[in-house]
């Protein structure tokens, strides 16, 4: 019995420590360009298998920073009750991760935190097992007539299941940085949002980031990501309310850390990004992202690359599940890359 409980202290210790012990021991090197890859739907072990395949080929296109989009598909401990049915284990996160370690690939899972807790009709487990802790409690039925379903920032218990949820993901994969999402949020300050209803979204939107970071990089001394839609003034730049905000977050880029690293994403061709000067004259660290457009990904490459700033990091080529069957043959990260390699 006194065995028992040393080791679920011994467990204990190491979830809260985490990587606050861990130095960044791969992936780009200093002055190097990142050039990284986001990914989605690699739910299972199998599919990690299948995805690690492609590694040593990726590695030697150039890749060397992985995005992996875990969410609620892993075999959690902590919470078993907000597993998906299709889950990553432990054993599987660890393989994967030593893969990407041997070909110096540094890989960041990413927890789409606040917004993205549905999809479509389908609901996910936080909000399924614990319908308290949605940020619209009984609004749109079905989930018709929102985009997405988001957690409510301002209730606690929302942190201390999602927290647990992190730890394990950040444990398993071995990793030194983690990706919270956060992009493509509309219901913060919602008339049908009980909780939020008439507050200020910009200092709302800064809460659930200020909670994220004190957890993840303070307590767990982590990096954290994110996408950074919500900090963009839609009102001042043409790119729409998705692209930018144009539902009142984008003050809380001036009340959040600096240190958190930025991929703001422009998935169509422009002439020019203002939200890529306006985050690097803040003071953040920049890593932008594009799609499926062969000349977007381009474009936007020789726009940020061009501002020769330190704190441009490079660029990351999104998937959303349009790779096709081989990710190495993906248009626009092979015509990306060929413009990253001359930029050298």
């Amino acid at each position: 019995m006194k065995l028992t409980k040393c080791l679920i202290v011994m467990v204990a210790a190491t979830l809260i420590a985490g990587c606050a012990f861990m130095t960044k021991t791969t992936g780009p090197g200093k002055g190097e360009y990142w050039r990284a890859l986001h990914l989605i739907n690699f739910t299972n072990d199998m599919a990690l298998d299948q995805l690690g395949g492609k590694i040593p080929k990726l590695a030697k296109m150039g890749i060397n920073v992985l995005v992996l989009e875990v969410d609620y598909s892993f075999d959690f401990k902590s919470h078993p009750e907000l597993r998906m049915d299709d889950y990553i284990t432990a054993e599987g996160a660890k393989k994967f991760a030593a893969l990407c370690k041997k070909y110096n690939i540094r890989l960041i899972p990413q927890f789409q935190c606040l917004g993205h807790q549905s999809w479509a009709k389908n609901t996910f487990t936080l909000l399924t097992k614990y319908p308290e802790l949605d940020l619209t409690p009984g609004a749109f039925p079905g989930n018709e007539g929102l985009y997405c379903r988001e957690w409510d920032v301002t209730n606690p218990r929302v942190y201390e299941l999602v927290f647990d949820l992190i730890d394990e993901i950040i444990v398993a994969f071995d990793a030194d940085a983690i990706h919270v999402g956060m992009d493509e949020v509309f219901l913060l300050g919602s008339d049908e949002s009980p909780s939020t209803k008439g507050k200020n979204p910009a200092e709302l939107f800064a809460k659930a980031v200020n909670d994220m970071y004190g957890h993840i990089v303070k307590k767990r001394g982590c990096e954290m990501f994110m996408w950074a839609d919500r900090f963009i003034d839609g009102n001042k730049y043409d790119l729409g309310k998705w692209e930018a905000s144009q539902n009142g977050t984008a003050p809380s880029v001036d009340m959040v850390p600096k240190d958190i690293i930025l991929c703001p994403w422009h998935y169509t061709p422009h002439d020019s990004y203002p939200s890529i000067p306006m985050f690097l004259a803040k003071g953040f660290r920049v890593l932008p992202a594009s799609w499926k457009d062969v000349e977007a990904s381009q474009k936007l490459i020789h726009y940020s690359l061009g501002l020769k700033n330190p704190n441009m990091l490079g660029h990351c080529f999104t998937t959303w599940g349009e790779q096709g069957d081989d990710i190495t043959a993906y248009p626009p990260m092979t015509a990306g890359m060929e413009v990253l390699r001359k930029r050298k």
